[in-house]
Formats: C-alpha cells, sequence, structure tokens
C-alpha cells in the first residue's frame, strides 16, 4: 500500500509540474491583474489578445489598441502598438499609460496552467505583469 500511495504521489505532482510548466504559447485573451506592482483598479478591463500569428490587440482601460509581437519560445517582445485617443478620467489614463510603458519592457513569458495565467518577465525573468485567462 504504501508503494502505490508513493507512486501516486510521484504521478501527481509530475502532472501538476508539466501543467505549470507548459509553454505551448501565449495566445489567447487575457485580462491584467497586476501591471508593474501596483495591481490594476477594480472593474476596469485591460486586456490583451494575442493570436496565434503574432497580432495583438485589447482595451488598454479606456482606448482600444492593435499591433504585433515577435514570439519565439520563451521570448517575445511587444512592438509598437497602434491605439484609439479617446480621454477618460485621470486614474484610468495612468493604468493605460502603465500598460503600454510596461508591454515595451516585456521579453520572455510563462504560462501557470494551474492557475490560468500568463505572466510577462524582463530580461531577468522578474515579473512585469500578470494576466489571468478570460477564453
Amino acid at each position: 500500500m504504501p508503494v502505490r500511495f508513493a507512486a501516486s504521489i510521484v504521478l501527481i505532482c509530475l502532472l501538476a509540474f508539466g501543467a505549470a510548466a507548459d509553454s505551448s504559447a501565449p495566445t489567447g485573451k487575457w485580462l491584467a491583474e497586476d501591471i508593474d506592482g501596483g495591481g490594476v483598479i477594480d472593474r476596469l478591463q485591460t486586456t490583451l489578445e494575442i493570436r496565434d500569428d503574432g497580432l495583438v490587440n485589447g482595451m488598454g482601460g479606456c482606448n482600444r489598441y492593435a499591433g504585433s509581437a515577435k514570439i519565439d519560445g520563451s521570448a517575445i517582445k511587444f512592438l509598437p502598438l497602434a491605439s484609439t485617443r479617446m480621454a477618460c478620467p485621470p486614474a484610468v489614463m495612468n493604468q493605460e499609460s502603465k500598460f503600454h510603458i510596461t508591454l515595451e519592457k516585456v521579453r520572455t513569458w510563462r504560462i501557470d496552467q494551474i492557475q490560468r495565467k500568463l505572466l510577462l518577465l524582463d530580461r531577468q525573468g522578474f515579473e512585469l505583469m500578470r494576466l489571468s485567462r478570460m477564453d
């Protein structure tokens, strides 16, 4: 019985580690939960959609944006994004600006499959943005 129990624990750990380490692609629709360690405004939808072909789009919180990203393995670089120019309350505009500035710093990504999070990181692996899966 103890051998079966130990084997079950090992199998569960391997499955969990494999899911957490899944690096298939950062594609999909994502909702920002944290931007550069400052959190986000509740109920403000700052979104990021990454398509298989590298096209990106979403809502910064006030304005829609679109552009592309170069993705090579775990490396990612967001190219300059085009955005609408509507004005919103200062706090919303500040978060949107922080979102775009932070995307410019991103160089790698990692997915936590268990928590359904996309982590966008700088060159040193420091977490710059955390997003949750929307789809």
